[in-house]
C-alpha cells in the first residue's frame, strides 16, 4: 500500500528538490528518488564503518600493516636539515 505524506520545505529543501525535479520529474518522484539515494547512502556508510570497525578488531592485520609502516619508514628519503 503506497503512504501518503505531507511536508513543510524551508527553503534549502525547496532548492534541493529543484535540484532534483531538473530531470523533468515529479515531486513526488523527485522524493522518492532522493529518499532512495540518500537510503543507499547511509547503507553504504554503514558498511564502511563496519568495515572499518572489523579491520581495527583484528588483531593480525593491524599487525600487518605496522610492518608496512616501518617498511615505508625504511624506504623513505631522510630529511636534510
Amino acid at each position: 500500500m503506497a503512504r501518503s505524506l505531507h511536508v513543510r520545505l524551508d527553503e534549502a529543501s525547496a532548492a534541493a528538490l529543484d535540484v532534483v525535479r531538473a530531470d523533468g520529474m515529479t515531486d513526488s518522484e523527485a522524493v522518492r528518488t532522493a529518499l532512495r539515494e540518500a537510503a543507499g547512502r547511509r547503507r553504504v556508510r554503514s558498511a564502511i564503518r563496519e568495515e572499518v570497525r572489523r579491520l581495527a578488531a583484528d588483531e593480525s592485520d593491524r599487525e600487518e600493516m605496522r610492518i608496512i609502516r616501518e617498511q615505508m619508514a625504511e624506504l623513505a628519503p631522510s630529511s636534510s636539515r
